[in-house]
């Protein structure tokens, strides 16, 4: 694309925010260009890969000031459309935004009061969207997490089916068993377990959709024997019905710095003595922060995962150790988590009608931005997945049931029937 010049003849203060973004578009020798709604167009080096359109004085003042998190909510309230891949788009924005995420800028928003309540609230805003929306772009078993990928050429429901294998095998299931899944989505882990280790599993959500569809699936499958679930915060499940293996999947996120003791804590009295614990979820790359930078973190609360908070790694293995139990094995799958975010960014793209059909305009532009700035993230290690297998320790303080070398993890995953 050729971008012709026109002349500015508005207000003093567009014309110069119009030259700070022409000024920077020259000096970073961007493949970028940026359309103002009078027909003026403002164009870096060729040839052009990516073209912001601007609707607003609101969207001219994000790109003359940019962050990540300002462009962010320039697209979602609709003062900028995007035209170009989405991994340009991610590309450029992150060159032209100069974000300094990668340099550890932690984020600085006051969280807000947690309380039960408010929990149940910010998991119903982001999971009570539609069942059919997450649908469109989500494998067929609908498992909102990362997938586990074997080559360059696997399909994405055989990575989420060898995910789901590899927590069951890690957790050394077997026949007769109880699981438990924290924050259980739309059932795919305890469906699996029940259906290929014979385990008697318990999944408990606080999404009203996600309860719906997982009962429904319960008796389409006649697992009613097998498999129950609950619209339940995992606090209040009762500590005398005890289990053999725990799993918690991109929960953890939700829980917070202040209560990561104490979930693990609540997580060791649930546990059997000997029993294991896998917890999979998002980490930052980097200590000692609250979050990514740039206005990132503070685009995510506002309009992702709110009260939803990030920590290190070495935060997680603390708070396990606190908590009573003994961390046995850890995993960093954050290359897999970039390539399952960027499956769903192209599958959501190729449904975008029927999204927006399904969830509105700004709810699919909220989708669209963060899956694809989140797959940008891991792909550039400013985030990272960690699964955690963790155990409680025998009443006479040795090792928990964990096989004596971890090969067995590895063995030839289950195939569906």
């Amino acid at each position: 694309m050729s971008c012709a010049q026109k002349n500015w003849g508005g207000d003093v203060i567009e014309r110069v925010l119009s030259g700070r973004i022409q000024t920077r578009l020259r000096e970073a020798d961007l493949p970028l260009a940026v359309t103002l709604w009078n027909g003026e167009c403002l164009s870096g080096s060729e040839p052009i890969k990516v073209t912001l359109h601007v609707k607003s004085t609101r969207g001219l003042k994000a790109l003359a000031e940019p962050t990540l998190g300002a462009l962010g909510r320039a697209y979602v309230e609709g003062d900028i459309d995007l035209t170009g891949d989405l991994r340009d788009v991610l590309a450029q924005a992150d060159r032209f935004a100069d974000s300094g995420v990668r340099r550890g800028a932690s984020a600085g928003w006051s969280w807000r009061p947690r309380s039960r309540d408010r929990d149940r609230k910010n998991i119903q805003y982001h999971y009570d969207v539609s069942n059919e929306f997450y649908g469109l772009w989500l494998d067929s078993r609908r498992v909102y997490s990362c997938a586990y990928f074997g080559g360059q050429d696997e399909s994405l429901d055989d990575a989420q089916r060898a995910k789901l294998d590899h927590i069951c095998r890690k957790l050394a299931l077997k026949e007769g068993e109880r699981l438990l899944d924290i924050g259980c989505g739309w059932g795919g882990l305890i469906f699996h377990a029940a259906e290929h280790y014979g385990t008697e599993a318990f999944g408990v959500t606080l999404s009203e959709q996600q309860h719906a569809y997982v009962r429904e699936q319960i008796r389409a499958r006649g697992l009613a024997d097998r498999v129950r679930v609950e619209l339940l915060d995992y606090r209040d499940i009762p500590e005398r019905e005890t289990f053999d293996k725990v799993a918690s999947v991109g929960m953890f996120e939700h829980v917070g710095r202040d209560r990561l003791t104490s979930y693990f804590e609540k997580i060791h009295a649930l546990l059997k003595p000997g029993g294991l614990l896998l917890n999979h979820g998002i980490t930052s790359a980097l200590m000692d922060v609250k979050g990514l930078g740039g206005g990132i973190s503070e685009f995510i609360e506002d309009y992702v995962f709110p009260g939803g908070e990030l920590c290190h790694v070495s935060e997680v293995l603390e708070a396990t150790t606190r908590g009573g139990l003994e961390s046995l094995d850890a995993e960093n799958l954050r290359p897999h988590y970039a390539r399952t975010l960027w499956q769903w960014v192209d599958r959501l793209e190729r449904s975008a009608s029927r999204a927006r059909s399904l969830v509105g305009e700004k709810r699919f532009r909220i989708w669209r931005v963060y899956m694809a700035g989140s797959a940008y993230a891991f792909d550039h290690g400013w985030l990272e997945l960690w699964q955690v297998l963790a155990g409680r320790p025998l009443a006479d303080g040795s090792q928990p049931n964990y096989p004596f070398r971890r090969d067995y993890m590895y063995k030839r995953a289950s195939t569906d029937a």
